[in-house]
């Protein structure tokens, strides 16, 4: 499969991965202004996301990995809720701040 190119007309404008759910987010221009959310690696459609009026010019996603923001030639943000955040790195996350916080205080109490 690799080599093969999927034939759409619309203008590739910008691309995110999100390695939680092994996803493809990209941003279109002409004819729709679309955001499209594709299943990698089979390449197909997940989610169409419509609500610009001109061709989107970046993509960002969240630090947890659940919203995409796209900025658009229309001069507008928008804020798509794309995926459910991950319950299990969440939690292991907030635990290795919190133990890491916790060496942190202790190595600053014994400088004192």
């Amino acid at each position: 499969m690799y080599g093969e190119c999927c034939t759409f007309v619309f203008q590739v404008c910008a691309i995110l991965w999100s390695p939680n759910y092994r996803e493809l987010v990209s941003g279109h221009g002409y004819s729709q202004n679309q955001l499209t959310i594709w299943k990698y690696p089979a390449m197909t459609r997940v989610a169409d996301l419509t609500g610009h009026s001109s061709r989107i010019l970046a993509l960002a996603m969240s630090p947890d990995g659940t919203t995409v923001a796209s900025a658009a030639a229309d001069e507008t943000l928008c804020f798509w809720k794309c995926f459910e955040a991950d319950k299990t790195q969440k939690t292991s996350v907030s635990k290795s701040k919190s133990s890491s916080s916790g060496k942190q205080l202790d190595a600053l109490s014994r400088l004192r």
